[in-house]
């Protein structure tokens, strides 16, 4: 979810190629989409939580894979996000829908990610590419591919339901603490960046 801030120290070994395993997972993230939105507005909650799961093993495990054998790719780059962005918004619309979560939840997360595309936007036009990514976004996201999957388990009415309820809203409450934690240092890293660039001869 934090897929947006590159680092703008990339490694040398990006490359222009498509057809990777990392960019497959995300690919396959995309196509998990439209999969989710039918199965939750038909109640297959099954199907559901099956691709809830599955995009939050691929959303890790294409970026392992691409550090770990070294597939990082630039289409890659502008892809993981795309794919990242729509499974958080498509998932959070279709739990609110079924009043699995409240709209207080929605509404916390998307104004996140408002301020953060303010905070990216404006850095571009300061000719900025990006933050590096740190410790507290990814277990921002960490917590809340997880809590998805709990909560909608927990909307069942039997021991299953009872048991993940505190357990996905554990990982909720800790996601969401992060998620804005984790905007608040981007943006103490934005100001030390945009003042670096101010001092240093053009």
């Amino acid at each position: 979810m934090d897929g947006e801030i590159v680092s703008e120290h990339r490694p040398a070994e990006v490359s222009g190629r498509l057809l990777t395993l990392p960019n497959v997972l995300s690919i396959l993230r995309l196509i998990g989409v439209p999969v989710f939105i039918w199965a939750i507005l038909t109640e297959a909650d099954g199907w559901a939580l099956l691709v809830l799961m599955l995009s939050g093993m691929t959303d890790y495990a294409d970026g392992k894979i691409a550090r770990k054998f070294h597939m990082e790719s630039r289409f890659g780059q502008l892809l993981d996000p795309v794919a990242d962005r729509l499974y958080i918004l498509t998932t959070l619309i279709g739990l609110a829908w079924r009043d699995i979560i409240p709209v207080w939840l929605v509404a916390a997360l998307v104004l996140r990610e408002l301020v953060m595309s303010v905070m990216l936007l404006h850095l571009r036009r300061r000719g900025t590419v990006g933050l590096p990514v740190h410790f507290v976004g990814k277990a921002a996201t960490f917590n809340l591919l997880y809590a998805f999957p709990l909560l909608l388990l927990a909307n069942r009415t039997d021991w299953i339901g009872e048991l993940a309820r505190p357990v996905g809203w554990g990982f909720a409450w800790w996601g969401i603490v992060l998620y804005w934690l984790a905007a608040v240092l981007y943006a103490l890293q934005a100001r030390f960046v945009l003042a670096r660039a101010s001092v240093e001869p053009a």
